[in-house]
């Protein structure tokens, strides 16, 4: 299934970019930053195919690509900013989501979040979303460009030349993130179930808590 998907996302991005040529590859690269799921594995080993043969040149895709990805990530930063703390602050207490949690995801974003943009730009998955949760903590907003830019830079360079080095075989490079995106699926639903047990657990000894604390009160009144 998965592969099936990534096949006809393929069918798109190739589409976009040799219809469009650089523009196509700003606004493929802009659509994934902005948590649109368009591969940049497919992006960028396509586009440096096209310099391999001529069509492109290297540092030109590097250009366009590095601007898509710095308005897709605003785009999303500030959907998060704008967006994310009052519909959690609303809504937060049905998904697990305190009130306080809030509060220390900023604090834990202005300790941390110049890693966690880095690292997370490098990570399939991850760094298709990794500008919302840095907007809903509302990290300093030229720190998020400088980390963005920092993340995306070795990313979608490597990823570019490979597709230089593979030529008309780039497609050869889908197998690898294929089994490598499976991986940090997994991981993430395995952090993400290890989450959903942890409050759960909280709230049912929060619970049992207080019910033995209203028994107290009953017997101390009788």
């Amino acid at each position: 299934m998965i592969e099936g998907i990534f096949g006809w996302l393929t069918g798109i991005v190739t589409a976009i970019i040799n219809t469009l040529g650089y523009w196509g590859i700003m606004a493929a690269s802009a659509l994934e930053a902005a948590c649109i799921p368009l591969p940049s594995e497919i992006i960028f080993p396509f586009s440096g195919y096209l310099v391999s043969t001529g069509h492109f040149t290297l540092w030109a895709v590097m250009f366009w690509g590095m601007l898509g990805q710095l308005a897709g990530s605003l785009l999303a930063y500030y959907v998060g900013w704008f967006g994310g703390i009052p519909l959690l602050r609303k809504y937060g207490k049905y998904i697990l989501i305190k009130e306080k949690e809030i509060d220390h995801s900023h604090e834990w974003f202005e300790r941390h979040g110049e890693a966690a943009v880095f690292f997370g730009r490098l990570l399939p998955v991850v760094r298709t979303f990794i500008s919302l949760p840095a907007g809903i903590a509302r990290m300093n907003i030229w720190k998020f460009i400088i980390y963005t830019a920092l993340g995306c830079f070795p990313w979608l360079l490597a990823l570019t030349y490979t597709g230089v080095l593979l030529g008309v075989h780039w497609m050869v490079i889908k197998k690898f993130f294929l089994e490598f995106k499976v991986f940090v699926i997994a991981g993430l639903l395995i952090l993400l179930a290890w989450w959903i047990w942890n409050h759960l657990k909280k709230k049912n000894g929060n619970n049992s808590d207080n019910r033995n604390n209203g028994n107290k009160a009953k017997n101390q009144q009788i």
